[in-house]
Order: structure tokens, then C-alpha cells, then sequence
């Protein structure tokens, strides 16, 4: 049993860890509830790893001083806590795979932006000509790349879950965006035990390391008051400059690090929103940090193409923008994507609700939001929210028709936006599928319009 490892799940992440860990010399044990792809079961077979699917059997997954668990399995489940009774460990994949990685680690967290802030670090590292990795909860596992080989730096996005199985994890650089109320289903519906998790992030790290994390932010400094910081802070600001961090006044970023300062006009930045300028201040911060010259991490700035669903352009028709922001799964997410256009809007939004309070969104319709379409199977709480508010309120479980009441309700320099505010699950597989979907509406009605 010294030498025996058990993987719960065969997702990505447990895939990478089982990888790793049947390179290193262990005897691989993976474990699904779910089904198991044909393509990772092959893989398994050809390597000699041993796997079940459609149960856990506790005989074989708790022979081990040690699981592996998927960040999509709660400590709640039942054969985890059948697992830490017996008293193994239960550690996350990017804990595992950080023991076999001598690499700098820039992790990022927050409700919001840090898949946009991970990206564009990365982007930032490679203009600079970093040996730099991308890992943890977007592109591939970090366990799955240690297998080929290590690098000097990773850019590693890092989920409330994945961090709740950290032991000895340190980031050099740990960035925060932000924290908003968000799978508080996982923190006993207390924010309190999620605004935790998040500053673990930060809980291993000395002085010697930086923390990057947004100052005006409500939730953050309420976690900061029961939080010893060691970590040097580069906070980041909307509402005073730093005399070390980053600080924007609408128009351009003064961004200060010891020995240096950058300045950025907004104009120069691809990417658009009060929101993005936080994101793209905490990138270029990690970028000074790291070592990356001005001119390279401008450079980046200018040329950076974010992932899809995220505030993406996907056509003009008649002169109206249809904008892709499915990844728009809280309110927060959307109030930000609502603040960052002046042009009138009609909103698709709907979806499955994660206990919403749609008020902080009110402030911003007059004006700016002339229609409302909800989509989803049940549109109740959403439209209770907006009626009276919003003159032209409309529900539909169909995309297409969503899409096409878009292009009829507006008119020239309009913008059609789906930013949900809600998870996608009752009409759609996940909000990558509601996303395509929406694309592919929109490019279809275009055709048809030309």
C-alpha cells in the first residue's frame, strides 16, 4: 500500500495526476462514479492503469494513504469522508503535481476574470520570452505536462475548490480579482467559509512573495480583517493610486513595482471594460514582477485574443453587435459586461438561477438597457427583477429565437449581448455549449440577412 495512489475522477485533472503519478513509480488506482471515455480507458489499458467506473468500491479506494480528488467532488461525499475517518489524505491534483515541479507558480483566483487574468499573464510571459507553463483550471492539467516535462514559471488559474486541497502549495505570485457570492452550495451557504477559501490562496506565503489583489473590493478587505497577510501586497485601484501596485483613473494605469513604473493608456489595451483594465493591471503586474521588459508587455496588451465566451465580438448585422459573454455566470460577471458598453442594449440572460440578487444591476438600465430577453426554463425571478424596469421584457427556452428578437428589437449601433447572470444547465451542456450555440444563431441569421 506504500506505493499505491487512488485517483477519484477521470476528468482532466485526474487523468494528469494519474499520469503523473504512474510515471513516478506508483501503482494507480482510478475510480469514477460517472462513465469513463473510451479514449481514457485505452489510455489506462496501455499504460497499465488500473480504473472502475459507474461506482466506488470501497475496498479498492481506500486502500491507500493517499486519494487524488477531482476539484468537482465536495469533502461532503461520502467516500471521502469515509476516506479522511480512515485518516488519508485527500489532496487536490495541482498539490500532487506541485511536488514534482521546481518552477516559479503565479496562481490566480476570484469570482470573476481570473480565467482572462491567467490567459493574459501567460501571453505576457511568452512576449517577454519567459519559459513559462499555462495550468490548472483552464488548458490542460499541470500534472498531465510535468509528465513531458517541467518549465521555469506556470501561470496556474485556481478554483475555490482546487485550493481547498492545498497542503503545501505556495504561489510567488498569488493574484485575487475579486470575490462576489458565488457556489456558496460548497461553503454551507456561508459567504464567509468561500471568502476563506479564496485567501488561502495566499495563507503559505512569506514576505519574498507578492500579492496582487483588487483594493476597492467589498468582500476582499472583509477577508482581509481576519487574515494576516505576509505576503508583499501590490494592491490594485480605482479609487487612489499605490505607491506599489496599480492604479487607474479611467483613462490610463500607473502600474508601480520596486525600481519601475509603467504607464498604460487604455486606448492601447484590446481588451475593452472597467473589468478588464483590473485584469490587465494585475497581469502587467505579474509581468514586472517576473522580469518582463515595457515594451514587450505593451506589445502584449495590444495583440492579446482572449478565450471565447468571454466578451467576444461574434458579428455585426444591420449595424448591430452581437456579443458572446456566456461565461457570464453570476450577476457580478454581468454587471460587468453590462458597464463596459454606452450603446443601448438588449440582454439575454436566464438561465439556472445560483440564489441571484439582481440589484446591483438596477443602477445601470436607465438609458442603456431597452430590452430584455430571458432564456431559460424558468424565467420567473429574472423577470419579477426587471418589470417596470425594463420596457420590453421577453422569455424563450429557444436560442435562435432569442438571437433573432435581438436583431428585430434593435436598430444601428445597438448591441445584442448574452451575458447570462445564471448557469447554463437547463437548456444547454455547460456555458462553452451555450456559447457555440449562441454563435452559431447569430452567424446563421447573418447569413441569412445578407
Amino acid at each position: 500500500m506504500k506505493n499505491r495512489i487512488v485517483i477519484l475522477g477521470a476528468g482532466e485533472s485526474g487523468v494528469g495526476a494519474a499520469l503523473l503519478a504512474h510515471q513516478k513509480g506508483y501503482a494507480v488506482w482510478v475510480s469514477d462514479k460517472g462513465q469513463i471515455s473510451i479514449e481514457r480507458k485505452k489510455l489506462f489499458l496501455e499504460k497499465g492503469i488500473g480504473f472502475e467506473e459507474g461506482r466506488h468500491t470501497e475496498d479498492e479506494v481506500l486502500n491507500t494513504l493517499e486519494i487524488v480528488k477531482s476539484p468537482g467532488i465536495p469533502l461532503t461525499a461520502p467516500i471521502v469522508q469515509k476516506a479522511l475517518e480512515k485518516g488519508i489524505q485527500v489532496i487536490d491534483e495541482l498539490e500532487f503535481a506541485g511536488r514534482y515541479s521546481k518552477g516559479q507558480v503565479i496562481g490566480i483566483t476570484g469570482t470573476n476574470g481570473k480565467t482572462t487574468t491567467t490567459l493574459l499573464t501567460y501571453h505576457l510571459l511568452l512576449k517577454g520570452g519567459i519559459n513559462v507553463g499555462l495550468a490548472g483550471n483552464v488548458g490542460q492539467s499541470w500534472a498531465a505536462q510535468l509528465v513531458d516535462g517541467d518549465k521555469d514559471w506556470w501561470v496556474i488559474e485556481m478554483s475555490s475548490f482546487q485550493i481547498d486541497g492545498f497542503k503545501t502549495i505556495k504561489p510567488h505570485i498569488g493574484i485575487l480579482t475579486n470575490i462576489t457570492p458565488d457556489h456558496l452550495d460548497r461553503y454551507e451557504y456561508k459567504i464567509e467559509n468561500y471568502i476563506a477559501s479564496k485567501l488561502s490562496l495566499f495563507k503559505r506565503m512569506t514576505s519574498e512573495d507578492a500579492a496582487i489583489f483588487y483594493q476597492d473590493d467589498k468582500l476582499t478587505n472583509q477577508g482581509f480583517e481576519s487574515v494576516c497577510l505576509e505576503a508583499t501586497p501590490y494592491p490594485v485601484s480605482m479609487e487612489s493610486s499605490q505607491r506599489r501596485g496599480g492604479y487607474y483613473d479611467g483613462n490610463s494605469m500607473d502600474l508601480r513595482s520596486p525600481g519601475r513604473k509603467l504607464d498604460i493608456d487604455i486606448e492601447d489595451i484590446v481588451l475593452k471594460g472597467k473589468h478588464n483594465a483590473l485584469n490587465a493591471m494585475m497581469a502587467s503586474l505579474a509581468a514586472m514582477l517576473v522580469g518582463v521588459p515595457d515594451l514587450q508587455i505593451l506589445q502584449g496588451l495590444a495583440d492579446f485574443k482572449n478565450a471565447a465566451h468571454r466578451m467576444e465580438e461574434v458579428a455585426e448585422i444591420s449595424g448591430i453587435k452581437f456579443i458572446n459573454d456566456s461565461k457570464g455566470t453570476n450577476v457580478d460577471a454581468s454587471k460587468f459586461a453590462l458597464d463596459s458598453f454606452v450603446q443601448p442594449l438588449i440582454w439575454i440572460a436566464g438561465g439556472v438561477d445560483k440564489g441571484n440578487d439582481y440589484a446591483q444591476i438596477e443602477p445601470m438600465i436607465k438609458g442603456k438597457i431597452k430590452a430584455l430577453i430571458c432564456l431559460g426554463k424558468d424565467n420567473e425571478k429574472l423577470k419579477k427583477a426587471f418589470e417596470g424596469k425594463i420596457e420590453e421584457i421577453r422569455e424563450t427556452q429557444s436560442i435562435v429565437e432569442a438571437v433573432n428578437w435581438g436583431l428585430k428589437l434593435g436598430k444601428t449601433g445597438d448591441v445584442v449581448l448574452l451575458s447570462p447572470a445564471c448557469a447554463s444547465f437547463d437548456l444547454f451542456q455547460n456555458y462553452e455549449d451555450r456559447g457555440r450555440q449562441f454563435v452559431k444563431a447569430v452567424e446563421e441569421l447573418k447569413t441569412v440577412a445578407e
